[in-house]
């Protein structure tokens, strides 16, 4: 029997992803984990690309851009709220917030976030500050 959960958005992080954003853990069932994402004003997370989850993102706060590589297909896309997105399995991304407001993201993560090796190091278009 599934069991409900209910959490309301924690104050301070719960962790911090693997890219250096921080993330604030929400519900999650067995086929996929929901978090809240934030990068500070101005900062660049590391570029990273999942080994096997992929993710679903919407913009809740502030403006920034995400590059995103999969195969021959390389984008930058700018983010502001109300936007959303993915990053199917093995694409690489790196994202950087704007100055002035932090960026905060609301992601479905599908299966649910297996642990810190699930990311691995890719090369990005930016230095990363965090």
């Amino acid at each position: 029997m599934t069991e409900f959960t209910t959490r309301r958005l924690p104050e301070a992080p719960d962790v911090f992803a693997p890219d250096g954003s921080q993330v604030r853990i929400l519900a999650g069932l067995p086929a996929g984990s929901m978090a809240h994402f934030r990068l500070a004003p101005g900062a660049v997370a590391k570029p990273v690309a999942h080994r096997t989850v992929e993710e679903i993102w919407f913009v809740v706060a502030g403006t920034a851009e995400i590059w995103r590589r999969k195969g021959a297909r390389e984008e930058i896309t700018p983010l502001a709220p109300g936007l959303s997105l993915t990053i199917p399995v093995g694409t690489a991304f790196q994202f950087r917030a704007a100055a002035g407001q932090a960026l905060g993201i609301v992601g479905v993560t599908m299966p649910p976030w297996p642990g810190a090796d699930e990311a691995i190091p890719a090369e990005g278009p930016w230095v990363a500050t965090v």
